[in-house]
C-alpha cells in the first residue's frame, strides 16, 4: 500500500440539492467539473477531487468544511462578491470591510457559505509561511 502522505486526496461536501451545488461549484466558484454520477457531482481544485455528495438531509456543521489557499484574498473575495457571494462576519472578529480576518499569526482567512449553509473559506498565508 502506497503511504497516504502522498496518496491522492478525495474531499466531500454535502448537499440537498445537487443541481442546485453543481451550478454554484461550478458556474459560480469556477471549479472545473469533472462528471455526475448518482450520487454525486465532482470537481478538479488543483489536482484534488471534491466530491459534493447527495443526501437526504443535512444540517451545516458550525465550522469551515473546505477551504482554499489563494495568493490574492482581496482579489478572491471581490471576484467571488461579484458572482453572489457573501462573505459572513462574525462579533468580534475585527473583520475588514470584505469580511476578512487577520489571524495572530498573520494569515487571512473570509468565509462564505455554499447554498446549503456549508462553510467555506478563503486564506492567503502570511509572507513568512
Amino acid at each position: 500500500m502506497a503511504p497516504l502522505d502522498r496518496a491522492g486526496l478525495i474531499a466531500f461536501v454535502p448537499t440537498t440539492d445537487l443541481p442546485r451545488a453543481r451550478r454554484f461549484f461550478e458556474d459560480t466558484l469556477g471549479l472545473r467539473h469533472l462528471g455526475d454520477d448518482a450520487y454525486a457531482s465532482s470537481f478538479d481544485v488543483n489536482g484534488t477531487v471534491v466530491r459534493v455528495v447527495a443526501v437526504h438531509e443535512l444540517r451545516p456543521a458550525h465550522f469551515t468544511v473546505l477551504g482554499w489557499i489563494v495568493d490574492d484574498i482581496a482579489g478572491a473575495v471581490d471576484m467571488l462578491s461579484a458572482r453572489g457571494v457573501g462573505f459572513e462576519r462574525f462579533d468580534g472578529m475585527g473583520q475588514d470591510e470584505r469580511g476578512v480576518w487577520t489571524a495572530p499569526g498573520g494569515d487571512l482567512v473570509a468565509w462564505f457559505k455554499d447554498p446549503d449553509g456549508n462553510t467555506l473559506s478563503l486564506t492567503q498565508l502570511a509572507p513568512d509561511r
